[in-house]
């Protein structure tokens, strides 16, 4: 299964920027591990997009709580899960 982990921004570009250092070092082990194989932010900056590997629904909530994001309280996730049936190779 794989997953669209939306993320909304909670407070100001001030103070989401104090977390994002952390944030990133987290971002790279994720996307060095397989688990998240494409992330960026909106284009309106109010969030970003985080697309997992094929992990389960638990992994995704792992990755998710944490994000240093999460537990600074600056940003907030939904999931939407799908099969990935159709994919490009070493996918």
């Amino acid at each position: 299964m794989f997953h669209v982990l939306k993320s909304t921004y909670l407070q100001p570009a001030d103070v989401i920027n104090q977390t994002r250092p952390a944030h990133l070092e987290w971002l790279k082990g994720e996307v060095a591990a397989g688990r998240i194989v494409l992330a960026g932010r909106l284009d309106d900056e109010t969030g970003a997009v985080l697309v997992t590997g094929d992990i389960t629904a638990e992994e995704a909530q792992d990755i998710v709580d944490r994000d240093p994001y999460t537990a600074a309280e600056v940003a907030r996730y939904e999931r939407t899960s799908f099969n990935g049936a159709f994919r490009a190779p070493g996918l």
